[in-house]
């Protein structure tokens, strides 16, 4: 079956930097986008950002233009997302999703997602 699996959460202090992992299995990894989201407690499920097949194309939510990037290893079926100038209200359970909607759609919209990660918790002191 189909495991998408993040890893490297944890507690970090405002302005450091964590590098987030998910490792994906039971599908073909390289023609799925691959999109990263986050959840404060008592909040919605946020879109952070999303990457292409390929890797070559990358969206963003505004409030994280500059400050996180997302990249992605097809040959190790793993999609990353870079955190760096983490701010306190960066704190969120972040999970990473795919998706094998058409070009066409929104990739912002979470319910495009067919596969989600159980989530790792990102904490950011201040």
């Amino acid at each position: 079956q189909v495991q998408l699996v993040e890893s490297g959460g944890g507690l970090v202090q405002a302005g450091g930097s964590l590098r987030l992992s998910c490792a994906a299995s039971g599908l073909t990894f390289s023609s799925y986008v691959m999109g990263w989201f986050r959840q404060a407690p008592g909040k919605e499920r946020d879109f952070v950002g999303t990457i292409s097949w390929s890797g070559g194309s990358t969206y963003y939510a505004d409030s994280m233009k500059g400050r996180f990037t997302i990249s992605r290893d097809n040959a190790k079926n793993t999609v990353y997302l870079q955190m760096n100038s983490l701010k306190p209200e960066d704190t969120a359970v972040y999970y990473c999703a795919g998706s094998r909607a058409p070009p066409s759609s929104d990739y912002g919209d979470l319910n495009e997602y067919a596969y989600w990660g159980q989530g790792t918790q990102v904490t950011v002191s201040s």
